[in-house]
């Protein structure tokens, strides 16, 4: 891999996250009414109008765009400066996602983590390990960057 994020960050950002995200892509395109009333736990699986189809599958769509460009950014640049403005993005979009989902589902639901679906957990809880796993990252808690391959290649 020729990545220079820290190993940890490193397969959380360029391994877990590109496959959990193609898993949000898949998802909907073969259970849309499924996927959609799992957004909230508690939820009955109902038919769904097309434009909530169509929303469900722009998401799954949306998905497969961030395992995409997940790989294109952190596997191609060797400029840290754009990681981290990446990683830096992803944050803040973590951050929203918990705050969109607790605020939807309200804080009963939100804190009930007994009746959490697996969804739910994607939602929450992964996500929450993401932000977590980048916050610790930003800070500089896994060291440094790697150096890029061919700086590597020139010391020795």
């Amino acid at each position: 891999m020729s990545t220079i994020l820290p190993t940890f960050p490193m397969w959380v950002m360029c391994v877990f996250e590109p496959i959990s995200t193609v898993a949000g892509f898949t998802v909907p395109f073969i259970a849309a009414e499924l996927f959609t009333a799992e957004q909230i736990p508690g939820s009955l699986v109902e038919a769904i109008s097309d434009n909530t189809r169509m929303l469900a599958l722009q998401l799954g769509n949306i998905y497969l765009l961030l395992a995409m460009v997940a790989i294109a950014v952190l596997y191609s640049t060797t400029e840290p400066k754009v990681v981290r403005n990446y990683v830096i993005a992803l944050w803040l979009a973590d951050i929203g996602h918990i705050a969109t989902t607790g605020y939807v589902m309200g804080i009963d639901r939100f804190v009930d983590f007994a009746n959490y679906n697996p969804t739910t957990w994607g939602n929450v809880g992964v996500t929450a390990f993401l932000c977590a796993t980048r916050t610790a990252y930003l800070l500089g808690l896994f060291g440094p960057d790697k150096k890029p391959l061919a700086a590597r290649k020139k010391e020795q």
